[in-house]
């Protein structure tokens, strides 16, 4: 079986606006956030039902919209190697973000960004 899309993120300069914007073209439903005090406004998204991948929308640190996905992977070392010898690079290397989940972010040979999820 291949790597499987497991996240992503819609990210823009107003995450009301995106979320208003999502919610009511295509149904997509708030699961919960943002969180008190978020800079990023971030808010986890469920686009329907059974394994459908999960996403979140929220504010974009880089000040523009950005669409990223994340894909599943059994070992980011191994997989950001992987990337480095087909042309792509690492933009930046493993970081914990939640108990025993791990993310990576790379660029593939065109420059788009693109995550990595180890869990």
């Amino acid at each position: 079986m291949g790597s499987p899309v497991v996240h992503f993120e819609v990210m823009g300069t107003d995450a009301g606006r995106l979320v208003n914007f999502y919610t009511g073209v295509f149904g997509w439903s708030v699961k919960h956030g943002p969180d008190a005090g978020d800079p990023l406004e971030y808010r986890m998204i469920a686009t329907g039902e059974g394994e459908m991948p999960e996403g979140g929308i929220g504010r974009s640190p880089a000040g523009r919209g950005v669409v990223t996905f994340y894909i599943d992977v059994d070992n980011l070392e191994t997989s950001l190697a992987a990337v480095e010898s087909a042309g792509g690079s690492t933009v930046s290397g493993p970081t914990q973000v939640g108990p025993e989940v791990y993310v990576a972010m790379f660029a593939d040979p065109e420059g788009n960004v693109v995550g990595l999820v180890e869990q």
